[in-house]
């Protein structure tokens, strides 16, 4: 039996997937340099102490992470088959969701008073964890997604040259950016701001120009994918916060943790779509590129947003969870 997609009401999703964005291969080398640059920045200031609250007090943690990497993905899952989108649409969603919270999360959660330590190892740690956790939440959801939808075109991976593109953007630099942290703790000191703020400036510049090389398609199809990708990241940000809430997690890291799972790092979602080794160029994936593109400005604005919301409500952090 066949039903017609709900986002039909916004017109229809496959004109998408037959467009093509203007990311030539020295604009994919770009973005992967900032994003590798940004991960790098983070990294300096991720400490060993960090991760002792893993074990000083892992429960919100353990919570963040599943929050991350179990609950939106089976909730994004959820969506599409309810929605119901074109093939690329849903699996840029699926893509999204699977990929580690951005790096914007720390500043993010700055902004709005919440844990920073809390944040912090969170963002350590679901990188880290992306190397495994992205491939595979890609490949699990998008083949269950293939197996149920009549709309579905399956298409296939390379979980081991997913893992190497992920491990090259975010491992190396990662690790570099640790390893400077430690060994050279007042270099890093005298740095790490100047770091951070140059690599979030560049990142937000690449979108900007992005956007700007493709603002006439933007305008063209921007109706289509809007209020589903608003939809989408609103669910995140909604899960994040009531998951913990009703696990008895303080209202501190309930919006930290909330910060963590709506904030995506889309940068690397859009450096797999744009990598002919993962998703061949014959293949029409316009759809999946505008989720992406669309997610990586709209999370922003929607994080500081709830961040100036959270800032005025200040509260005093309770000791417990």
């Amino acid at each position: 039996m066949q039903f017609t997609p709900l986002l039909s009401l916004f017109g229809n999703l496959e004109q998408l997937d037959a467009v093509q964005l203007n990311f030539n291969q020295g604009s994919v080398n770009i973005m992967n340099v900032a994003i590798a640059f940004i991960m790098f920045g983070v990294a300096l200031s991720i400490k060993p102490e960090h991760f002792k609250t893993l074990v000083l007090n892992p429960k919100p943690v353990i919570l963040g992470v599943i929050s991350q990497y179990v609950l939106l993905p089976a909730l994004t899952f959820l969506l599409v088959m309810i929605i119901r989108p074109s093939t690329a649409v849903a699996m840029g969603m699926i893509l999204v969701a699977a990929c580690p919270g951005g790096n914007v999360s720390n500043l993010i959660s700055s902004i709005s008073k919440s844990n920073i330590t809390l944040s912090v190892s969170l963002t350590a740690l679901t990188t880290v964890m992306s190397l495994f956790m992205t491939p595979f939440n890609f490949a699990f959801w998008g083949s269950l997604y293939a197996k149920h939808s009549p709309l579905l075109v399956p298409i296939t991976i390379d979980p081991v040259e997913m893992f190497r593109t992920v491990f090259l953007i975010l491992g190396i630099p990662v690790i570099l950016g640790m390893f400077v942290g430690m060994k050279f703790p007042k270099f890093t000191k005298r740095i790490d701001k100047t770091v951070q703020t140059v690599s979030i400036l560049f990142f937000v510049g690449f979108i900007v120009a992005a956007l700007a090389g493709n603002f006439s398609l933007f305008l063209r199809y921007i109706h289509l994918i809007f209020f589903l990708v608003l939809l989408h990241n609103g669910l995140a940000y909604v899960s994040g916060y009531y998951f913990p809430k009703s696990l008895k997690v303080n209202e501190i890291n309930c919006r930290t943790i909330s910060i963590e799972t709506g904030i995506q790092n889309s940068g690397l979602g859009l450096a797999l779509i744009f990598n002919p080794r993962i998703f061949p160029p014959e293949l029409e994936l316009g759809g999946m590129a505008f989720i992406a593109a669309w997610w990586g400005i709209w999370h922003i604005i929607a994080g500081l947003m709830l961040a100036f919301y959270w800032r005025r409500r200040v509260i005093s952090p309770l000791p417990t969870s």
